[in-house]
């Protein structure tokens, strides 16, 4: 019997182009020696549905779409016993995943790569009990990702989210936190923090500090104070870009374990999806859970 592969794709992200290269794609798993089912998504946590019930029964699942078409997968995947591979061909508007992992943009060539690359091991997130692939965010902006419509993201790419994400500077939201991790408590009001395990969040390199690796059981964290004045939100853009790094109102650490907790509700965003509105919730590295082929 010849090796089973599961390829599910969105077919709205990313302009709907997948449409174009689907019969040549297939083609490049078939002479690979795969013998392929292919599905199309539905609706959102299709893919999550998908693979929770038949990953244990392929050899590798290939998914294309956005990362937070991965994230559905590799979410499918997590509670199994038995977790197959996993191949990505980015599709999606930003794809900062992709880009940590070095995976092409053409898709035939990450189509490639998909079925005849190097499995590697990769962290993964736990959200309270739930998972994530590279970013748990709260905070300024985060709401974009996930109330841009997909239209917008098809036509501007990540250039739909900053646009979007500029209404809300009209007020910017802030929540008073405690944050824990390593034995080191901290508290203070924040109006971004991000949990990640990537080069780039937004399409946009430099936000995330110091090396990343993406199995050393890490992940990089990110808290951006409340500015009360203009000179702190000047320090706050300089150091975000690169202009300067030294400023008390951005805190950058790695961790394994971070705990947070408010008086109020959070809204959190998970790989670009809505991600629910915690109290209190504990964000691990999962130590190379999963592989994915790259």
């Amino acid at each position: 019997m010849g090796k089973k592969l599961l390829f599910i794709y969105n077919p709205h992200s990313g302009r709907g182009m997948i449409k174009v290269h689907l019969s040549d794609i297939i083609e490049t798993m078939v002479r690979a020696g795969y013998e392929v089912t292919v599905y199309p998504t539905q609706h959102p946590k299709d893919a999550e549905q998908k693979a929770a019930e038949y990953g244990s029964s392929f050899d590798r699942i290939v998914v294309s779409g956005g990362d937070g078409t991965l994230d559905e997968v590799v979410s499918g995947l997590m509670p199994l016993d038995k977790k197959c591979l996993v191949g990505y061909i980015p599709a999606g508007s930003t794809n900062d995943y992709a880009s940590s992992l070095g995976l092409e943009s053409d898709m035939l060539k990450a189509a490639d790569t998909a079925v005849n690359g190097t499995p590697t091991p990769v962290d993964i997130g736990m959200f309270g009990s739930t998972y994530f692939v590279y970013v748990a965010a709260f905070g300024i902006f985060t709401e974009t990702s996930y109330t841009t419509s997909q239209q917008l993201k098809n036509v501007l790419g990540h250039v739909a989210y900053v646009l979007s994400a500029f209404k809300q500077l009209k007020d910017i939201p802030s929540y008073q936190m405690q944050v824990e991790y390593d034995g080191n408590v901290l508290y203070d009001e924040f109006i971004y923090g991000m949990v990640t395990n990537t080069v780039s969040v937004g399409g946009m390199k430099g936000l995330i500090s110091g090396e990343v690796d993406l199995n050393d059981g890490l992940f990089e964290v990110t808290l951006i104070k409340m500015p009360k004045n203009p000179l702190d939100l000047s320090q706050i853009v300089s150091s975000l870009t690169g202009l300067d790094t030294v400023t008390d109102m951005v805190t950058s650490f790695q961790t394994s374990d971070v705990k947070f907790s408010s008086v109020e509700s959070v809204p959190w965003t998970l790989d670009g999806e809505y991600g629910g509105k915690p109290t209190e919730v504990e964000v691990k590295a999962l130590h190379g859970a999963i592989s994915i082929v790259s």
